[in-house]
């Protein structure tokens, strides 16, 4: 049975007459029982309150855990999804820039035969009107001259992907 330090205090041990005990001696000895026993039940409660904000703080903090957990995997699925849908447009734009780049590419070839077409076009009615001016001898004069392909390679001027003189092959 656990005693209390007040129950200490008031205890009184029987007295017998030819075996006694020494009184003062005995009321010393239950007063330093007492002040231990108060010191030890002192400690015990403060441990018990420690025991009891360590365990609310314990709950807490796994909270906390749990949220930060929690946190952690949204923002990862978080940076997957954006990750993945950057890289999607980034595939949409390339494929539309292919895609208009071809249109371009067509559009030039097409814009080069017309042109190539028209040339040809005019050279004859030059011819046929030279011809029908001064004779043979001025339409041999303006016969078609070389196509591109067959030009000297020494005499062609090179040339950028623009047009223009290229500066670099000078």
């Amino acid at each position: 049975m656990a005693l209390t330090p007040v129950e200490i205090r008031h205890l009184a041990p029987p007295r017998t007459t030819f075996r006694g005990y020494g009184v003062a001696a005995t009321d010393q000895l239950f007063e330093e029982i007492a002040t231990s026993f108060e010191d030890v039940w002192r400690e015990r409660a403060d441990l018990a309150d420690k025991v009891e904000q360590l365990e609310t703080d314990l709950v807490r903090y796994r909270e906390l855990e749990s949220l930060l957990r929690t946190t952690l995997v949204s923002a990862e699925q978080a940076s997957a999804h954006t990750r993945d849908q950057a890289r999607r447009e980034a595939e949409l734009i390339l494929s539309g820039a292919h895609a208009e780049a071809r249109e371009i590419q067509l559009r030039a070839v097409a814009e080069n035969e017309r042109l190539e077409r028209e040339s040809r076009r005019l050279r004859l009615q030059l011819q046929e009107a030279l011809s029908a001016l001064g004779g043979p001898e001025a339409a041999e004069q303006a016969q078609e001259p070389e196509p591109p392909g067959e030009l000297d390679e020494d005499a062609v001027e090179e040339r950028s992907w623009y047009g223009l003189p290229d500066a670099d092959a000078a």
